[in-house]
């Protein structure tokens, strides 16, 4: 950089003021033109942006940029200041400085739109911006000129390379040069300009052909006399608007010469106009040659004067000079002097001679030696082995190709292209896409496509284009086909407008998608070289940084000749012609290249079919279906023998040093190149269950799961695949691969499984292996394959789909023993068998392999026994050098893969972290390798994504991990230290590639809890690493610094805020909890999971301070307990915003706010009670009640309690509601969906197990608050009411006894301990004659469900009222939405017709229930918000049996003791499989109604004027032909419900 001047800005001149623009990067073409401005010091101190725009017309970026480094230099103090921020401004000066950066470099030239620059591109830009100034720096390099007077030489100049210096003849046939600026004289008018051209090339001609030397005169050309500032030869160009001008001055031919014309005619070539290309500008340059060949033949002993053409301004004229015979001396054009000039004449012959000698000569140089270009290409494209890498990615440049060339490409085919950049736009019709769609799927996309917003991540764009599934076709110049506005341009246009778009994708791919070394980028040239090729080639070579990945090939000598002479200035002659093959046919290439790939070309891939034979599947239907890895019939037979020979033992090794197992592993075995893959007894079991599956019978569900629960790395994996191995001739198999959604996979699925059959009755059954994927995705994925086999109509009992679901569970047996018939359990010990096998197995292995190359294996043969374990890693920890980066990196990983779940670390980031910088990426894995300790090449597995073939790191097995995490850090580190430092390692956390992963892991460490459904070994509070540190490091204020620290390099994540405030409030520290509470709702103010976090804080914070008074042991006050009150008042509040939130939220159920506001409520009214005001008094209880709920203050407390009283006075209020809220939504849905398999994104702090039994305890403990001793007494057998209650005190009391609300009085029938004795008082506490009574809706609801209940529990008790009473009180219910949705399912179940009824009755009831039905629908759906089905299951509450009046009324608890067995998810599988219902008991308590199905819908039987559709609770269950059936009738809250829907026979 150049220094900037010292003394003060104010008093620099122009040339001091351009010196420091230039410093600080700005442009040429901006820092000339401020130069012509006169722009000094003073000036540069008053400029502003919109001036550097409007009349300098600057783009936004550098104008910013000049206005920004104009400030600073102002205000260097500001500067030091900011130097001097706290730690936690790190990461903003780095930001500041990345956006500075990034401003610089934004695209200057383009008219495109100028892209926002995403805030993780900056990072891209700012390298980019350097790669690009070193280039500059670079660029002033030599470049050949045109070959001489060759036809047909596509050839290009690039602006700012400089041509040989002028030279003089030295063999005469070897040209000699003179450059032009011509930059002045291009702007004149046709005539001046013609004089001026013809002038400059006659004299130049003249001077040639009288010393017979060949010469080139260049225009475009800098002669450094001439032009100051630039470099002697320095190509500049310039603007050529009408060619014919350049090539019709050449006829002052005639006027300048009186004999000899047409010999100088021939001697002197027409004009060659080669195009500058230059990458700042959009105007088309040119460089104006002329070639002088004086052959022999034409010249021979003749002399040439010449009279030169030149404009007369004064007479506006072109005169012509005295004539005058020139000759070339030195470098320079002079005339032959009066006293030379006998001399001159006298040694013509001589000349002559020398050229006839120099002509014959020319033609004696032996032809060159031909290159081995098979070899070459093979070299390039294996980087020096024998094979391609199989998992190498390529991207293809290409513009047209030739129909011939067409025949050759299954080359391509076997390829991983990751994408092809097309700039011939009929590529999709008649070229090379057309072509390649023959054989293979490819998504079509404009260099549009390729821009990312600053809010979609890496993978989230990866995925939208489904890169890395399919080869992504980007048609660079448009596409002919499309009615989308993508029309082919020129090249001055494609500058302008595409130019930026390319930059921007070729730099996302190379700096943002794949890491170097991991692909190659060929450029194709099979037709002329068109400028934004060239263009294409500079962005890879700068994103790339250098050229060893690219490869040139290209048949046409004249074609390669223009790439070539813009490459060379890039790299070097001899770099461009080593990394080109030239002059190779296609066909040839595609011989060259099919026979050093790992696969053999176009091999057909078969899948079984369901009448025994095989079919052919296509690679670009394979490809269509991309969410599934298909397992054809003949998988892996395309591999070539050579790969075998070579990659066997690798491949082996890898799997028993702990790899996951692959296709290739049990090909080898199965081919005998390797023995055999131990098959462990899970495999015989699960293949049982399988077998089990596949015999068709009647009660068969067409979509099955079988679970395989593993302990990590026991070896479950194996076993999954080789089931799938094993079945994929009989059944059609596949691979579910992660991160594509279950509708999506459903959809490939069936396609799969009808692909080539005729009849979707008749197909073979599709085998899904789904790994370590959660439940609720397991259930979607069932869900939607249910849904698509019922839309087809495939009869009962043909299994279609059987998904097996392989998963880490802690604890497997237990999995197994709650369901035999589904689950299969993997664990590290082995059976006797098994050890056998192992011991057996190991022996042979040792004779091929060293141990120490096959741990995970050796470790297994012994069950993965804990004291080998540990003696293994003290063995192999040895001699470990503590203090290496290497040993730093073992740590980084050991205590990821300890903590997460499948963690790795990219290659590359290690790469960065052990600061490789890969000179020699042939070599690049090798380096690598070298670079690890001996230790780590044993601890270490390499891994490969499956999907994006990016290298990974992690630890041979986690227990080993777990392991090595505790002996290297021993006594002298913790975990928490280590994860510190992991943190502050920026080379990792600010590493691109690679870095959301990373990321994601690193989040995972310090905020996943642990959850027994995920795997893990038990429900954690925090994540396991923070628990470490609080109880195993007795440590959390280290825990705090931890997630403080993580905090600020998450960016001030809020997550991470709100698990600070859990922590602090966990340990006490409630102002602190406070503070983070609200970091975290200040960003997130609508997330109710985090309000219920801020309500947490007071909860506890409350609970302290009741705790604290409660230890004092001293009487209770207003004056001692406002602070309390007032914190559980804040805490009502925010569970409030909380309640809020969360119904706002349609796409997720948190109702822990709810709970939360009843807890507090309780609680604070405890406290109320306990005061002394209260408790020394004899009414002290009723002066409490009237303090609560009248206008009544007791003097004691008025003053203390001022600014509560109204809030204390609205709790009695508050709370029912509360609890009214709870009971609705638990009688709207089911609450025996597992908790432990159900997963929220933040689970809230304080998940209630068992909501029933809790709500009535609750409810009965808020009634006890509010009605005084009456409740003690009625609980007392034998004693009546003492006085008369007021309503609101019966309605208390009501409340305390358990039937303040539906849930409650409905567990009386589950907790059934006295429950008819509760409920004959709570009937009695009711008026005698409740019609009259006139009472609310709730009311009137709770009073029916009372007597529904007791009529269950006792159908003979004289209190229950007779049906027709119940009746008459529903017509109090209001008719519109007011009514209560308990109210309406109670209109559902008391007006629900009987047998004896008359049609009219009937009819009249049916109406009814219809009405009812309608407002319960909407009531449903508005409740349910977008959530889906199965995470929300409806409850169903009563069936429809065979009795009359109340007695027809049956709860379900009557059968949960007949299914009370089996596990939550087996009776749900008995209850949709029909299993449960054909048990004897349940059949003979239901009543069986009939109806009909219509297009998938269910109706009842018996309505006239209008069907009445019933919702089918399991719809596979509903036939898919338009049939007469049966079903048993439930009632829920959504209305009537379908139960085992039969066909009648």
């Amino acid at each position: 950089m150049a220094e900037e001047p010292q003394q003060s800005p104010k008093k620099w001149t122009e040339s001091q003021v351009s010196t420091w623009l230039k410093s600080i990067g700005v442009k040429e073409q901006y820092v000339k033109k401020l130069f012509e401005e006169e722009v000094d010091g003073q000036i540069l101190l008053t400029l502003d942006e919109d001036f550097l725009k409007s009349k300098i017309c600057m783009k936004s970026g550098p104008a910013h940029l000049i206005i920004t480094k104009r400030d600073e230099l102002l205000n260097p103090q500001q500067k030091s200041q900011d130097k001097k921020k706290p730690t936690c401004g790190k990461k903003t000066d780095l930001e500041q400085k990345n956006n500075q950066k990034s401003v610089q470099c934004l695209p200057t030239t383009s008219e495109a739109p100028s892209a926002q620059v995403p805030v993780r591109d900056q990072g891209v830009l700012k390298e980019r911006q350097t790669a690009q100034k070193q280039s500059m720096l670079t660029s002033k390099e030599d470049c050949k000129p045109r070959p001489f007077d060759q036809e047909g030489i596509n050839y290009i100049y690039v602006k700012h390379r400089v041509l040989q210096p002028e030279s003089g003849a030295f063999n005469l046939t070897s040209p000699c040069h003179e450059f032009k600026s011509f930059a002045v004289a291009a702007e004149l008018d046709r005539t001046r300009l013609q004089a001026k051209f013809a002038k400059e090339v006659l004299k130049f001609a003249t001077g040639c052909m009288n010393i017979r030397s060949n010469g080139t005169i260049h225009f475009g050309v800098m002669d450094s006399k001439e032009d100051a500032g630039y470099v002697h030869g320095e190509i500049i160009g310039i603007p050529v608007k009408e060619k014919d001008i350049y090539v019709d001055a050449l006829d002052y031919i005639e006027r300048s010469f009186s004999s000899d014309k047409e010999h100088v005619r021939q001697c002197v070539r027409p004009p060659r106009f080669i195009e500058v290309m230059d990458q700042e500008s959009t105007e088309k340059m040119y460089v104006v040659e002329v070639d002088i060949v004086p052959l022999i033949s034409i010249v021979k002993s003749k002399v040439y004067a010449v009279r030169l053409p030149n404009f007369k301004e004064s007479a506006n004229k072109v005169e012509f000079e005295k004539e005058v015979i020139l000759r070339r001396v030195g470098s320079k054009t002079e005339p032959v002097s009066n006293k030379d000039l006998s001399d001159f004449y006298q040694r013509v012959k001589d000349r002559d001679a020398q050229r006839e000698e120099a002509e014959k000569n020319q033609f004696l140089i032996s032809p060159e030696s031909c290159q081995d270009l098979g070899r070459k290409l093979t070299m390039l494209v294996t980087n020096g082995t024998k094979l391609m890498e199989k998992e190498k990615w390529f991207i293809f440049v290409t513009n047209k190709f030739k129909p011939d060339d067409l025949c050759n490409i299954d080359w391509l085919l076997n390829m991983n292209i990751l994408c092809v950049f097309d700039f011939d736009p009929d590529s999709k019709i008649s070229g090379l896409c057309s072509k390649y769609l023959q054989h293979h799927a490819a998504n079509m996309h404009s260099l549009q496509s390729y821009r990312t917003s600053s809010d979609t991540s890496i993978k989230e764009f990866t995925s939208n284009l489904h890169l890395f599934e399919q080869t992504s076709w980007i048609f660079c110049n448009g596409r002919s086909e499309f009615k989308g506005n993508e029309t082919p341009c020129d090249e001055m246009t494609w500058i302008k407008t595409k130019m930026t778009f390319l930059r921007e994708s070729v730099s996302l791919i190379c700096k943002q998608i794949l890491p170097k070394g991991v692909f190659q980028v060929i450029f194709l040239l099979t037709s002329p070289v068109e400028k934004p090729l060239l263009h294409t080639f500079y962005e890879f070579f700068t994103d790339m940084e250098g050229h060893e990945d690219i490869i040139c090939i290209c048949e046409s000598q004249e074609n390669f000749q223009k790439w070539k002479s813009f490459a060379e200035g890039s790299c070097g002659t001899e770099t461009v012609n080593n990394f080109s093959v030239v002059g190779m046919k296609m066909s040839h290439v595609n011989a060259t290249v099919q026979k050093i790939q790992p696969v053999k070309a176009c091999v057909s891939k078969h899948l079984p079919v369901f009448v025994k034979g095989i079919c052919l599947l296509e690679t670009n239907k394979e490809e269509q279906l991309g969410s599934l890895e298909i397992l054809t019939v003949n998988h892996c037979d395309e591999t070539s023998k050579d790969f075998i020979d070579e990659e066997k033992a690798n491949i082996e090794q890898q799997f028993y040093r702990g790899g996951r197992v692959t296709w290739l592993n049990f090909w080898l075995a199965e081919h005998k190149y390797v023995g055999e893959v131990i098959e462990r007894d899970a495999y015989h079991d699960v293949s049982k269950l399988l077998n089990d599956v596949l015999k068709c019978n009647a009660d068969q569900t067409p979509v099955t799961c079988i679970n395989i629960y593993h302990h990590p790395g026991s070896g479950g994996s194996t076993v999954a695949r080789k089931l799938l191995w094993n079945n994929r001739k009989d059944l059609r198999c596949a691979v579910v691969r992660p991160s594509y959604s279950a509708s999506v996979v459903a959809q490939h699925a069936v396609d799969l499984r009808e692909y080539e059959e005729k009849d979707p009755q008749r197909c073979l059954p599709v085998l899904l292996l789904i790994e370590d994927s959660d439940k609720e995705y397991l259930d979607d994925l069932k869900n939607e394959l249910e849904v698509a086999i019922n839309s087809k109509g495939i009869q009962c009992g043909t299994p279609c789909f059987i998904l097996l679901s392989c998963r880490r569970s802690h604890n497997p047996e237990k999995k197994c023993k709650e369901s035999a018939l589904q689950n299969v359990s993997v664990t590290h010990e082995l059976s006797a068998g098994e050890k056998r096998k192992f011991a057996g197995k190991q022996q042979v292995l040792e004779e091929q392999y060293e141990p120490k190359f096959m741990m995970t294996f050796v470790l297994m043969t012994k069950g993965f026994n804990e004291g080998y374990v540990q003696q293994f890693v003290e063995h192999l920890l040895q001699d470990i050098d503590h203090h290496s980066v290497v040993t730093r990196l073992i740590h980084y990983v050991a205590l990821l893969n300890t903590y997460v779940q499948n963690s790795f670390i990219s290659q590359s980031h290690c790469e960065a972290f052990l600061a490789l910088t890969m000179y020699m990426e042939r070599f690049r894995q090798h380096e690598f390798k070298r670079s690890l300790s001996d230790q780590a090449k044993l601890v270490l597995l390499h891994l490969r994504d499956d999907r994006t073939h990016i290298e990974s790191i992690r630890i041979i097995h986690p227990l080993v991990a777990k392991e090595i995490l505790q002996q290297l850090l021993g006594n002298q580190q913790t975990q928490s230290s280590l994860a510190m430092k992991l943190l502050c390692e920026d080379e990792l956390f600010e590493h691109r590639f690679g870095r959301e992963e990373y990321l994601s892991f690193l989040r995972a460490l310090f905020i996943r809890r642990s959850r027994i459904s995920k795997g893990d070994e038990y429900d954690s509070s925090f994540s396991p690493l923070i628990e470490h540190v609080c109880e195993n490091e007795k440590s959390p204020d280290k825990a705090i610094e931890l997630l403080k620290e993580a905090f600020e390099h998450f960016h001030k994540d809020p997550f991470f805020a709100q698990q600070l405030a859990r922590l602090h409030y966990t340990y006490e520290k409630f102002e602190d909890a406070k503070y983070w509470a609200e970091t975290a709702a200040k960003q997130l103010p609508n997330n109710s999971y985090i309000l219920d976090t801020k309500g947490q804080v007071y909860r506890k914070w409350f609970q302290a301070k009741c705790k604290a008074i409660d230890d004092e042991m001293i009487p209770k006050t207003a004056q001692n307990t406002a602070d309390a009150v007032e914190t559980a008042l804040k805490a009502l509040e925010y569970f409030q915003e909380c309640e809020r939130a969360a119904d706002a939220d349609m796409e997720n159920v948190n109702s822990s706010g709810y709970f939360s506001e009843v807890e507090v409520g309780c609680s604070l009214l405890k406290l109320i009670s306990s005061l002394q005001v209260f408790t020394n008094r004899t009414n002290g209880r009723s002066e409490c009640m009237k303090y609560l709920l009248t206008d009544y203050i007791p003097e004691e407390i008025e003053d203390a309690w001022k600014p509560f009283h109204g809030r204390l006075k609205s709790l009695h209020k508050t709370l029912h509601n509360a609890l009214e809220w709870i009971s609705e939504d638990l009688s709207y849905f089911q609450t025996d969906i597992s908790e432990a398999e159900e997963k929220v994104p933040e689970s809230p702090e304080e998940k209630i197990r068992y909501p029933l039994k809790w709500l009535a305890k609750k409810s009965s403990e808020y009634g006890k608050y509010f009605s005084e001793g009456f409740s003690a007494a009625l609980l007392q057998p034998g004693l009546s009411i003492p006085t008369n209650p007021s309503p609101l005190q019966k309605c208390m009391i009501i409340c305390h006894l358990g039937g303040g609300n539906i849930t409650s009085i409905l567990s009386k029938l589950t907790y059934q301990k006295d429950a008819i004795c509760y409920l004959e008082k709570i009937l009695s506490l009711y008026p005698s004659n409740p019609i009259k009574a006139k009472f609310g809706q709730r009311d009137i609801v709770n009073y029916i469900m009372a007597h529904i209940t007791l009529n269950c529990l006792s159908p003979q008790a004289p209190k229950v009222a007779p049906l027709k009473d119940l009746q008459a009180l529903c017509y109090q219910f209001p008719a519109d939405k007011k009514c209560l949705p308990s109210a309406q399912m109670l209109l559902t179940m008391l007006f629900w017709p009987e047998d004896n009824d008359t049609d009219h009755e009937k009819e009249t009831k049916y109406e009814i229930i219809q009405s009812a039905v309608e407002h319960m629908e909407k009531g449903y759906w508005t409740k349910m918000k977008d959530i889906p089905q199965r995470k929300r299951r409806l409850k169903t509450h009563f069936f429809l049996g065979s009795g009359s009046g109340l007695d027809k009324f049956v709860h379900k608890t009557k059968f949960e003791r007949v299914m009370k067995v089996f596990s939550v998810s087996e009776k749900r599988m008995k209850w949709f499989s029909g299993e449960a219902w054909k048990k004897p008991e349940i059949a003979r308590t239901l009543k069986c109604v009939s109806g009909w199905t219509e297009d998938g819908v269910v109706y009842l039987e018996g309505p006239q004027k209008k069907k009445f559709s019933i919702l089918p609770l399991h719809v596979p269950s509903v036939p898919h032909s338009n049939e007469n059936i049966t079903f048993y009738l439930g009632f829920s809250f959504r209305g009537p419900v379908a139960y085992n829907i039969v066909v009648k026979k």
